[in-house]
């Protein structure tokens, strides 16, 4: 892993102040009352966060894949749901970027960048998750335009967003399923219902919703790629990058716990010296920091392959499950080292350890990134030595 470049590093150190100056304060108060964070989305827009990755011709920053890790982390330290407002939207960005037409680019970006037009990706169904090619909305192709019917769950920023990626299926009998999907920029709008809010353990303050679709008329210059059957291959693209987003979550949030264990062991005594002296509270410390450090450098080094324009599924896989994993143990260890303080509210303790378990669900649950990953194995390294074979040299 490279060093930070000076710019990396002014981007960082504004981010971490953003988040000490004007997230910490608020972040504990709004996550108990499950408050949308109307005022530090607007600092993030000021900030140029909806653009993150949008090239500068469009009004984005053009940061890197790396780059936009390390905010997030940044970001997470403070408060996990703040980085949920920018995800799903910036995989909208992304597909947009990378598979959308010019049209759609000269004038969505633009839009996307200054947080004017944000909102998400709608894939998840009541009665479909990580089998995506069984999904139900349907697109009917009626003149210039399609007519749109079905429902969508879990969706972030379904209440606050105006703007999303709806993943339909356009062939009903397509084989295999996953060429009869695509995808279309949709807009609120008749048709388009926003049917309820989901109460969650945590990820709170950010709004989760169960949206449905009734003749919801969008036009075909809205599809994005202007091809349909496209869809199944856009959002895999754009899951790399939101599982490098989740997994860079979870070294926020397992980076705030190890931070409050550390000082916490450093404060309270017992049997008369700190509790960090005593050696079990030391090999539970040096467990987390350790794991820690490992699943920064797969963060990195699947966002690198991101950044060189590779296929990074395999690695991104990685880097999610095992710092998800990883995020609920620290966070499990942080409660256990703040013993009975840490299961109160009082200490931001409990509200870590209440937003890890999401993403070991989100962006693909883990059952689904160990198949994934084994069948990569099995494909393109049957002789398992895949970190020879794919270029990172022991």
């Amino acid at each position: 892993m490279a060093p930070l470049s000076e710019a990396q590093r002014g981007i960082v150190n504004t981010i971490r102040e953003f988040v000490r100056r004007e997230v910490n304060p608020v972040a504990m108060q709004m996550e108990h009352d499950d408050e949308y964070p109307f005022e530090l989305v607007e600092r993030m827009k000021e900030l140029g966060l909806f653009g993150a990755i949008i090239p500068e011709e469009y009004g984005g920053l053009a940061l890197d894949v790396s780059t936009y890790a390390l905010i997030i982390e940044e970001i997470c330290r403070g408060w996990m749901s703040l980085s949920g407002i920018l995800n799903s939207h910036l995989i909208m960005a992304y597909m947009v970027t990378t598979k959308g037409t010019q049209e759609q680019k000269n004038h969505y970006l633009p839009l996307m960048a200054s947080g004017e037009k944000r909102g998400g990706i709608c894939i998840t169904e009541p009665n479909t998750g990580s089998d995506v090619q069984a999904i139900e909305t349907r697109a009917v192709r009626d003149g210039d335009e399609y007519v749109v019917n079905g429902s969508k769950s879990l969706i972030t920023n379904g209440r606050h967003g105006n703007t999303f990626a709806l993943v339909t299926k356009t062939d009903i009998n397509a084989d295999p399923p996953r060429k009869g999907m695509s995808i279309f920029i949709v807009e609120k709008g008749p048709g388009f219902n926003v049917v309820r809010d989901i109460p969650k353990l945590g990820y709170k303050g950010v709004d989760t919703c169960e949206l449905s679709f009734e003749d919801y008329r969008v036009s075909g210059g809205n599809l994005v790629g202007g091809e349909e059957g496209q869809g199944f291959y856009q959002i895999l693209s754009g899951l790399e990058l939101g599982r490098i987003n989740v997994a860079a979550r979870c070294l926020g949030v397992a980076r705030a716990a190890l931070e409050e264990a550390t000082k916490y062991a450093q404060q309270r005594k017992t049997f008369g010296k700190p509790i960090g002296e005593h050696q079990s509270i030391q090999i539970m410390l040096a467990n987390m920091a350790t794991n820690v450090q490992a699943a920064h450098l797969m963060v990195l080094h699947a966002a690198e392959k991101k950044d060189r324009g590779e296929r990074a599924d395999m690695e991104a896989g990685m880097a999610k499950l095992f710092a998800s994993e990883m995020c609920m143990e620290v966070t499990i260890d942080a409660m256990r080292i703040h013993g009975g303080y840490g299961y109160t509210q009082d200490l931001p303790v409990e509200r870590h350890f209440r937003d890890a378990p999401l993403m070991m669900i989100g962006e693909g649950t883990n059952e689904i990134q160990r198949v994934l990953i084994a069948r990569h194995l099995l494909k393109d390294f049957s002789t398992g030595d895949f970190l020879y074979e794919s270029g990172l040299k022991l």
